[in-house]
């Protein structure tokens, strides 16, 4: 597989994710479209750095860093969805107007 295939594969990723978020209205398919987005870019990221430079471990590393960091943001994103619904009963976006305070 070429640099192209790989890019080619991570934008449709990312369209799939954009749409998904744009699209719903549920809390949780919404950072469901923003994780495939995020996924996207790291596949995008990782096919770019292992085309340009196979032998070096840095993209490597730098992939497996977002990776780390991106599932504590979900998790925490994940916490404090399931938080509000608990204390609110709110589970979609539009219901969430009552919140500002």
């Amino acid at each position: 597989m070429s640099v192209q295939d790989y890019l080619l594969f991570a934008a449709a990723l990312f369209s799939v994710g954009l749409y998904g978020a744009l699209s719903q209205q549920s809390i949780v398919m919404i950072m469901m479209g923003l994780e495939l987005m995020l996924n996207a870019v790291i596949v995008g990221a990782a096919a770019f750095w292992y085309f340009s430079s196979p032998r070096q471990a840095d993209g490597q590393v730098l992939v497996l860093i977002a990776v780390t960091v991106m599932a504590v943001e979900m998790a925490a994103g994940f916490a404090v969805t399931t938080a509000v619904f608990r204390a609110r009963d709110v589970d979609m976006t539009d219901m969430t107007a009552d919140l500002k305070g």
